[in-house]
């Protein structure tokens, strides 16, 4: 037997050993960090937004308005030799960049499609409107990316069409639009497709998440679970999010993240998940009259002292088994900080890493 299958099983008999030792009321499963400065040697004066880091880490792409590029806009990429290392030098991305604003992009989980957006100002040639959602693909993540391709209809139509999305599967796909049969000025559709070499289907609005205010910028958690989201331009910008227990369901309502995420009299804009969850990026401004955005982490971290009463121990392996089986929220810990819909040894395996940690109260968790 492997040893991790040793070690699950060890974790589950101590879990169902805790059950004598009692349990307590369960709290919130996840939380959100304080944000620090992410990638200091890449902020620049410039309006920096929309940064995507490659799966295993060693690059980056970004839309950015720093000179030498091509346009009013261009894509940026940056690589580095491990993890542990900073961001080497800026390139401007070959065969992608033209005259026109490219900008706001999204890299599909096997780094090998790139989404962007061409923006108002310079329209790119072979557009169908104001804005529009092109695509361009790679065989292998060594390889130079090919000629753009615009998405077309029915993604793409005569009006503002921008900010894409692709999921983990690459058959679904988040963007924002102005089209008629939304609740407001910019809303967020969703179109998915069977396969890859499929066209995509008929977009629609995403339920629940739309208001009478502009919705900007999506950003779907790998498991689907969770939505991230910008409502509001510049000056009223804020973040939000909404949540749903399987993607087969419709997110619930959204709800405004709190502070330090939305800091007062800035603008926090453009979410991002990292791979595993564990990180959120956003960009921020100084004030909501600066457009020298930076970069901004936030840790979003599962709460681990389930009954909160200062720590992690048996106690709280109690509460993981007494809900073991079901989709109790505030004992789903793993492997995702929020969890996977279903309480079972991947929750007793994130409360063994912090077995035996001293927390203080839950004061700000997200239910």
């Amino acid at each position: 037997m492997k040893f991790l299958d040793r070690f699950k099983i060890g974790l589950v008999l101590v879990g169902f050993a805790a059950i004598l030792l009692g349990g307590g009321n369960a709290k919130a499963d996840f939380t959100f960090g304080t944000p620090t400065t992410l990638w200091p040697n890449l902020n620049s004066p410039y309006m920096d937004g929309s940064p995507v880091v490659a799966a295993d880490g060693l690059s980056l792409i970004f839309g950015s308005d720093l000179p030498n590029g091509d346009g009013e806009g261009n894509l940026w990429m940056t690589t580095r030799e491990t993890v542990e290392d900073d961001w080497g030098a800026l390139v401007p991305l070959a065969n992608i960049n033209s005259s026109a604003d490219e900008s706001c992009l999204s890299l599909s989980a096997d780094g090998l499609s790139l989404f962007f957006s061409s923006f108002v100002g310079t329209p790119r040639p072979g557009g169908h409107g104001k804005c529009d959602i092109w695509v361009t693909t790679r065989a292998t993540a060594s390889d130079p990316w090919g000629q753009p391709e615009n998405l077309g209809p029915p993604v793409n139509t005569s009006s503002n069409d921008y900010g894409p999305f692709i999921w983990d599967d690459g058959c679904t796909l988040l963007f924002i639009s102005d089209r008629d049969g939304g609740s407001g000025s910019y809303d967020l559709w969703i179109t998915t497709r069977e396969t890859i070499n499929d066209d995509w289907d008929t977009p629609v609005p995403l339920e629940n998440v739309n208001s009478n205010g502009p919705e900007l910028f999506p950003a779907m958690s790998s498991d689907g679970l969770i939505l991230f989201f910008q409502r509001g331009f510049q000056g009223t910008t804020d973040l939000w999010m909404a949540t749903r227990k399987s993607i087969d369901e419709p997110f619930g309502p959204p709800e405004r993240l709190p502070a330090p995420i939305n800091y007062p009299d800035c603008d926090d804009c453009n979410p991002k998940f990292s791979a595993d969850g564990s990180t959120l990026y956003i960009s921020s401004n100084n004030s909501a009259e600066s457009w020298d955005y930076n970069w901004w982490q936030v840790p979003i971290e599962p709460v681990v002292d389930l009954n909160d009463d200062g720590i992690v121990d048996a106690a709280d392996m109690c509460i993981i088994v007494d809900n073991w089986g079901t989709d109790e929220p505030s004992s789903d810990i793993g492997p995702m900080p929020w969890g996977d819909g279903i309480v079972d040894v991947q929750d007793l395996i994130v409360l063994a890493e912090h077995l035996f940690e001293e927390f203080p109260p839950v004061e700000e968790a997200v239910e």
